[in-house]
């Protein structure tokens, strides 16, 4: 079986690369050997995430709207397609940019990897589930999502983007593998991206209320940013199509997360209640047999050693003003 550490790459382009999960990706890849060309169009993702990456040998920088054809330097032998804006406040902002991104920025990178002859790996999400009516989700559920609500421009553009990257592995034997990112957390999170644990934190080192929505009974399933890198560069180094589900199963509810960033920072800080964003999911777990039979992959970090982790982050960008 190939790993991530028995398989290596010589160039890698990771689409979104300047967003939270992709700057990532490009660290972590330059650290293995690989010469790495990022390629985004700023429009959620962020100079500063890849500003000491830019003086690196062997990173390139490319500025462009993936949903528009775009050129590299040189062909790749692996495309990492994250481009997408990826949380709430982002998507509902760029709601068509969105549903591009997905559908023509996946297939531009496709047709990248398909004429490099490249692997190709889609960077889904836990949110092709929508509202779950089983629990926990593996990869044989076909999910229950209002292909019109709100949240609809995100999850039908990654239903999408799975569908189109499946066709063209059927139609022209493109190595393609798929990946379902549930809830990633880390630092480089923007605070006011409107997903739990950065507005959380943020309102806690503010002395904030924190805003829980609903009841605060809904689940998510936390996954430290390092271990979802770690489980992505295993399905790009396996030869498994996927989709496969890369998230930590350890689940929490968000009334307790905010107790525990509470905890955790040391804040004063109330909780609110407020009203529940519409299509919001009851439950989000993964079900990651898959993936620890297929990649022998498994997350590493508990929540608690993640939480502390960013919420250090978090406390040196406010003591940096930024």
């Amino acid at each position: 079986m190939n790993t991530a550490l028995s398989r290596s790459w010589q160039h890698a382009v990771v689409t979104g690369g300047a967003g939270f999960v992709g700057s990532h990706l490009c660290t972590a890849l330059l650290d293995s050997g690989a010469a790495v060309t990022c390629v985004d169009d700023f429009s959620t993702g962020r100079p500063e995430n890849i500003s000491a990456l830019l003086e690196r040998p062997g990173f390139t920088l490319v500025r462009a709207n993936v949903a528009e054809p775009f050129t590299v330097d040189r062909p790749p032998d692996l495309v990492l397609h994250f481009a997408s804006p990826a949380s709430p406040a982002d998507y509902l902002r760029l709601p068509l940019h969105t549903m591009e991104t997905g559908s023509l920025g996946t297939r531009n990178a496709l047709t990248l990897a398909q004429r490099s002859q490249a692997r190709f790996l889609l960077a889904s999400t836990s949110e092709v589930y929508g509202d779950p009516q089983q629990h926990p989700q593996n990869e044989r559920y076909w999910g229950n999502v209002n292909p019109v609500g709100p949240r609809s421009v995100y999850d039908e553009a990654k239903r999408f983007g799975e569908a189109l990257t499946t066709a063209q592995a059927d139609a022209h034997g493109t190595d393609t593998a798929i990946v379902r990112l549930f809830n990633t957390y880390g630092p480089r999170m923007r605070g006011y991206d409107g997903r739990a644990v950065p507005t959380f934190i943020r309102q806690a080192l503010a002395g904030e209320p924190l805003t829980v929505t609903g009841d605060g009974r809904q689940t998510r399933s936390l996954c430290y940013v390092d271990d979802t890198v770690r489980g992505i560069l295993a399905a790009a180094a396996n030869g498994l199509r996927g989709p496969v589900n890369i998230g930590n199963p350890a689940e929490i509810t968000m009334l307790e997360l905010a107790r525990l960033v509470i905890e955790l920072t040391g804040s004063h800080s109330e909780i609110r209640y407020i009203e529940r964003p519409t299509d919001d999911p009851a439950v989000r777990c993964p079900d990651i047999t898959l993936a620890r039979d297929k990649l022998e992959w498994e997350p590493r970090v508990a929540a608690e050693q993640g939480l502390r982790r960013t919420i250090s982050w978090f406390r040196t960008q406010a003591d940096a003003g930024i």
